[in-house]
């Protein structure tokens, strides 16, 4: 076999894996969201997934594990390897020198990822009450908001666009839990907030707490 053959091959197993792998984390994320964490079964993810149980675990591994994946998946939106601040959104936001369209662009980035994000986390924070390692992935995941808030901030502020009476401590707090996707669950998914409307508001709102006036 050539080498060029060889890497043909190569290419078709890792595409057969990568297609496997992704079946069996999206049959996970619906089962989670239909009946909870702690009812599904690896079983039932083989099932739906239409794959034996060993497959799961060789080619994703336990539960916690396909929690994991479907919430970073639902965070940048795809199973692409690329991460989060290379995608073009975020790039879109460190090249915008104005500040107040800084704070838009970031607004609408963070409803899009809580538009995705949201359901799963639900599950996510009731996982939380019985598995110690997905209490892990709710720790792990505050320490990486806050990592995103924190940068976001250090960039409005080398804009000069925080306001005066705001430490940069402050707007990455406020930045951190908003990020979270709760509040988007409460005004959008319970409430009947438009996504539009609740990314209206959060701009103009954002925009009076942290900018200079």
């Amino acid at each position: 076999m050539s080498q060029s053959s060889r890497r043909y091959a190569s290419q078709v197993r890792d595409e057969q894996a990568r297609r496997t792998r992704r079946a069996i984390v999206t049959a996970a994320r619906e089962l989670f969201l239909a009946q909870g964490y702690a009812a599904t079964t690896i079983d039932a993810i083989a099932q739906a997934a239409r794959v034996s149980r060993r497959t799961v675990f060789n080619a994703v591994g336990g539960k916690v594990v396909l929690l994991k994946l479907a919430l970073e998946w639902a965070i940048v939106g795809d199973d692409e390897p690329i991460a989060l601040a290379d995608r073009p959104a975020i790039k879109a936001i460190a090249a915008e020198p104005e500040p107040r369209r800084a704070l838009e662009l970031w607004v609408h980035t963070v409803v899009d990822i809580a538009a995705r994000v949201a359901p799963i986390s639900e599950v996510l924070y009731a996982a939380a009450d019985v598995d110690p390692a997905a209490a892990q992935l709710v720790t792990d995941a505050a320490q990486q908001r806050m990592s995103g808030a924190t940068a976001f901030v250090r960039y409005l502020a080398s804009l000069d666009g925080l306001a005066t009476d705001v430490t940069e401590q402050q707007a990455a707090d406020v930045c951190w839990a908003i990020m979270d996707g709760h509040l988007y669950h409460l005004l959008v998914t319970q409430h009947g907030w438009t996504p539009a409307a609740f990314t209206r508001w959060l701009a103009d709102s954002l925009a009076a707490t942290l900018l200079r006036r």
